[in-house]
């Protein structure tokens, strides 16, 4: 036997069109709550925009609109005290905030929903949501850059090798590696901020698809949630996603950039290469060896990134197949998003906290630097500079004098000077002035090279224009 339309397992949203209820199975897929409620606050806060709209305009009454706005705030003070208990029968935030205000105000609370649909409630406060989200990663992001550029600040003159293919390569400082990261996480802040511009119109009164016959104003609606303006087409208002893929889309390409910071530590922290300690807040030990000191955040932070690329891809899938206007698979928009803001929320989190705390072993990395002959280069460039040599011929017989070296087993710098003029007779013995890697390093003064001079400086313009 069905149940009629307003007993219990018929929907109480829709159960006039429907004799019967939906099966357990159907509840279950149906259902939103578990996660939608992480948008109660934006979803009040719609709620009291567009009741004071409806007043405004004449649509509503203004004992009702009062009644409403009232409501509506002690349901977010009882959220917030863990004093309401949320139903699944109810499906989403929306229904459940809606099922409260009946509870506690009466008839007036049907009145709400007019001139409105759970497709421009649900399209504004995910809009809501991710313009927040965006804030909090850019302040998080804030906050690291300002770690890196702190340890830049005191080792702008750390020398350490550069790297190419792994391979040592030249001799860089520590503080103009430390700014590229930076500068990564100065265009992921970018990225987001795009994505906020873009995402800052607001859907609400695009209504179920085609908006209302209802004299709604929608600019006031807008300008009370902080949004630039309202939705243009009220079909792309409620059926793109587009905002959360690029909020996506930015999210992955920063939990790249910081992959790759954290393998960098994971590398730097080994004893091979003995670079830099991490601190026990952010390491742990093994169960069986005693002297281990694992990285255990930095490859937590590498692998997650693999969680954000794959919140994207998620979130494409779904969308790539969808017709205008709304269909139920953009239920599915939202938990990709909260998982990625989450995981990289906390990854912000734990970078920042190495970078602060992270020890540097000048010694070893200076020691390091000259490893693998990264001054060849230098040599190639002193013949060109002083000898005149094109940089070809100068390049060729570095290469020589480089071979030269491995064959003796020692550094360019041993070589005796005549062996180096049996190569080329032109060198005389102002080149060994340039093989050192302080002074290698000291030399880059190009705009953005590894000086330290020219870290100091890009120290003090990386403050003005990040922090």
């Amino acid at each position: 036997m069905t149940n009629p339309p307003d007993q219990p397992g018929a929907s109480a949203i829709w159960g006039g069109r429907f004799a019967g209820g939906p099966s357990v199975v159907m509840q279950r897929i149906n259902a939103s709550i578990d996660f939608d409620q992480r948008l109660y606050a934006q979803d009040i806060r719609g709620s009291k925009a567009h009741c004071r709209m409806l007043v405004a305009t004449g649509i509503l009454s203004a004992e009702d609109g009062e009644a409403i706005v009232a409501g509506l705030e002690r349901i977010r003070q009882e959220i917030e005290s863990g004093a309401l208990t949320f139903r699944s029968e109810l499906e989403d935030i929306h229904m459940n905030v809606e099922a409260r205000l009946a509870e506690l105000i009466g008839e007036p609370a049907g009145r709400l929903h007019t001139a409105r649909s759970r497709n421009d409630q649900v399209a504004t406060d995910f809009r809501l949501w991710v313009r927040d989200a965006v804030d909090g990663m850019g302040s998080a992001l804030q906050g690291l850059q300002a770690a890196l550029i702190d340890q830049a600040e005191t080792h702008a003159a750390t020398v350490m090798p550069g790297f190419t293919h792994l391979q040592a390569a030249q001799p860089v400082t520590f503080g103009h590696h430390l700014l590229a990261y930076v500068e990564m996480f100065g265009r992921d802040r970018g990225r987001l901020a795009d994505a906020r511009a873009r995402l800052n119109e607001c859907p609400l009164g695009a209504a179920a698809l085609a908006g209302t016959s209802f004299p709604i104003d929608r600019r006031q609606t807008a300008a009370e949630l902080g949004f630039d303006r309202p939705a243009a087409n009220s079909l792309d208002a409620v059926s793109d996603r587009d905002f959360a893929l690029e909020f996506l889309a930015a999210a992955a390409i920063c939990a790249v950039h910081m992959s790759r910071l954290a393998e960098e530590l994971v590398i730097w922290t080994t004893a091979q290469f003995r670079f830099v300690s991490l601190s026990d807040a952010f390491t742990t030990g093994s169960s069986i060896m005693p002297q281990k000191r694992n990285p255990d955040a930095a490859e937590l932070i590498r692998a997650k990134a693999g969680r954000v690329i794959g919140n994207l891809n998620a979130l494409l899938i779904v969308m790539k197949g969808l017709p205008l206007a709304y269909s139920k698979d953009m239920q599915d928009d939202k938990e990709p998003v909260f998982e990625a803001a989450d995981t990289l929320e906390l990854s912000i989190a734990a970078m920042t906290g190495m970078i602060r705390d992270l020890t540097v072993h000048a010694e070893r990395m200076a020691e390091s630097a000259g490893a693998g002959f990264t001054t060849a280069t230098d040599i190639a460039d002193w013949l060109v500079r002083v000898a005149a040599v094109p940089f070809r011929q100068a390049h060729h017989i570095t290469g020589r004098i480089v071979r030269l070296a491995e064959e003796r087993g020692c550094g360019l710098a041993e070589l005796p000077l005549g062996e180096l003029q049996a190569i080329d007779g032109r060198i005389d013995a102002q080149v060994y002035s340039v093989l050192p890697v302080e002074a290698s390093a000291a030399s880059r003064t190009s705009y953005g090279g590894t000086a330290p001079a020219n870290v100091a400086a890009a120290v003090l313009a990386a403050r003005q224009r990040f922090l």
